[in-house]
């Protein structure tokens, strides 16, 4: 098996897209949206 460095790239595009969708499914998923909620207003609370 012979493999060229086209083949590494299209491997590495492919794995780094299937990684970016992961991070998208994972920051708008509505199990984490209470959390970010709560992380977002942070800055505004008092102490």
């Amino acid at each position: 098996m012979d493999i060229d460095i086209n083949t590494l790239r299209a491997a590495a595009t492919l794995a780094s897209f299937v990684l970016f969708i992961g991070i998208m499914g994972w920051a708008y998923s509505k199990r984490r949206s209470g959390d970010f909620s709560e992380a977002a207003n942070l800055p505004f609370e008092q102490d």
